[in-house]
């Protein structure tokens, strides 16, 4: 009955309680449903980018961008790159590639662009500083 894309998530708050509940909670990564999220136009350097999300609660999510360039300040987070291809360069810091299977950490208050060759999904924990 529909394909893939259509497994759909509880909202954070019934997440937050089932996990507490179970113990224990699994996403189809590849296959579920993300939320279209509106980007600053500002932030837009190239390109018609998409933005697309789940929250997992606590800083955890899955995160999609679609090609185009964008720029960012990024917070403490490390994340799985699971599809997809980017240029990430930071403002007087280093240019990474990041390509399916990468563990990429960014430093909060780190101004990046991303350039994305491949829409690009990742999972992602982020973490407030102290």
């Amino acid at each position: 009955m529909g394909d893939m894309s259509d497994v759909l998530m509880p909202d954070v708050a019934d997440l937050g309680r089932m996990l507490a509940t179970a113990g224990a909670f699994s996403v189809p990564v590849h296959d579920v449903r993300l939320t279209p999220e509106t980007l600053d136009p500002d932030q837009i350097v190239a390109g018609d980018p998409v933005t697309s999300s789940l929250e997992l609660g606590d800083g955890r999510g899955i995160w999609e961008i679609t090609p185009g360039v964008v720029t960012d300040v990024e917070s403490d987070e490390i994340f799985v790159v699971l599809s997809g291809r980017a240029t990430i360069a930071v403002e007087g810091g280093t240019t990474i590639e990041i390509t399916p299977g990468d563990v990429c950490l960014l430093a909060a208050g780190a101004r990046t662009t991303w350039i994305v060759h491949e829409t690009v999904r990742k999972v992602y924990q982020t973490r407030r500083s102290a």
